[in-house]
């Protein structure tokens, strides 16, 4: 038969069953404490990453962004740097010929030289057009020393092709126009053909054969150039 309990052990008792309770729950509550801090700890974690992940991206963005503007102005820099070099180069080769130009009305004063120009010029042109008449243009001024040429090429060719002679006529119908710095054209096939070998033209061929030669000469080769004149 159980005996009834005093009342000190029911206090007993009761602050037994409090201090457990009280135990229990500190220790709940710790591990509730311990759980929250692990699950901010992992947001946390998680909303870092995401932050610097964003940042990274950005930063990655702006400098991709910078790097290319910085290509694009190095371009274009580098571009307006070389058309002001090639206009430079391209007005002193222009100024080149230009006084190439001017030294022309110097060479047909020597009526010699002149003369024996012209024969040659008036020689290119028959074997050109290897026909047997042909007219020769001239300027007004140069009919004396282009008759005097007239002859002389007739009788080379005459010599050169084995007998064989051929009609040149002075055409004083048709002068060079004013302006001509000398030279003669050799019009064959019934004025349809016209060899146009005056000075001027000759210059003009010049410049485009020697163009490369003189731009070597003048600043150099160009290593970066892949096809050459």
């Amino acid at each position: 038969m159980a005996h009834a309990m005093s009342d000190d052990q029911v206090a007993g008792e009761l602050k037994k069953m409090t201090a457990f309770i009280r135990q229990e729950a500190l220790e709940k509550a710790k591990e509730i404490q311990i759980k929250a801090d692990e699950e901010f700890a992992i947001e946390k974690s998680k909303l870092v990453r995401q932050e610097t992940s964003s940042i990274d991206s950005q930063y990655e963005k702006k400098l991709k962004q910078a790097g290319m503007s910085q290509q694009i102005t190095r371009s274009t820099l580098a571009n307006k740097t070389r058309i002001k070099l090639l206009s430079a180069r391209q007005e002193l080769l222009d100024d080149l010929f230009e006084k190439a130009r001017g030294n022309l009305e110097g060479y047909t004063k020597d009526k010699g030289k002149y003369q024996e120009l012209c024969k040659n010029l008036i020689m290119e042109g028959l074997y050109a057009l290897n026909e047997d008449k042909v007219a020769v243009r001239a300027r007004k001024e140069d009919y004396d020393v282009v008759k005097k040429a007239i002859e002389s090429a007739k009788a080379e060719y005459k010599k050169t092709m084995n007998g064989r002679e051929v009609q040149v006529q002075l055409d004083d119908k048709n002068p060079q126009p004013e302006g001509c710095s000398g030279g003669v054209s050799i019009v064959g096939t019934g004025g349809k053909v016209d060899i146009n070998n005056t000075l001027d033209e000759r210059l003009k061929m010049l410049e485009t054969e020697a163009l490369p030669m003189a731009r070597t000469s003048l600043f150099g080769k160009n290593e970066n150039r892949r096809f050459q004149d």
